[in-house]
């Protein structure tokens, strides 16, 4: 991968469904530990065929061994977070894939944050069937999550992401 690469990204559920689907993002940079994308009104395929794009920029990091990625939303009302509770990402040709555990972490600009649709994934939990290891894979990431933002570390250090300025 090198700079300026364009890559598609795909989200898939435990079960294996492509559920969401990203046209396009640039690549801005990649080291041993993650990679990290921008993209700005990217059209987005829905598993039901519905199509919408994008609002805003966007810096998203995917991480090689942890389990969720970080979107940071450049939005006009300051900078927000959206957090996915996700298996580490793999390639193949020029596609970002990953598997979606359905939990989210919204962070808001003054810092404050929520934890989002714990009631879809314990629905999926029990139709899909996770796996004990999923479920505390799981509630490690989004401790690990909570952690990082509420210290300000990697992409919820605003000089971290000052680094890939998108405006």
């Amino acid at each position: 991968m090198k700079k300026n690469d364009i890559l598609s990204i795909h989200a898939y559920k435990h079960n294996g469904v492509l559920y969401r689907e990203w046209e396009k993002s640039v690549v801005l940079d990649e080291d041993e530990d993650k990679l990290i994308l921008k993209n700005d009104k990217v059209k987005v395929t829905e598993v039901d065929g519905r199509k919408w794009k994008t609002k805003e920029p966007a810096i998203i990091y995917f991480y090689k061994n942890k389990w969720f990625n970080i979107i940071s939303q450049f939005k006009d009302k300051g900078l927000f977070y959206y957090c996915n509770i996700a298996s580490p990402y793999v390639m193949e040709e020029n596609t970002l894939k990953y598997i979606d555990y359905d939990l989210d972490l919204r962070v808001f600009p003054d810092g404050n944050y929520s934890v989002l649709d714990q009631g879809e994934y314990d629905y999926n939990k029990e139709e899909m069937k996770y796996p004990i290891e999923i479920d505390e894979i799981t509630r490690d990431a989004m401790d690990e999550l909570i952690y990082m933002c509420v210290n300000k570390i990697g992409p919820f250090d605003k000089k971290e992401l000052e680094k890939y300025c998108v405006k």
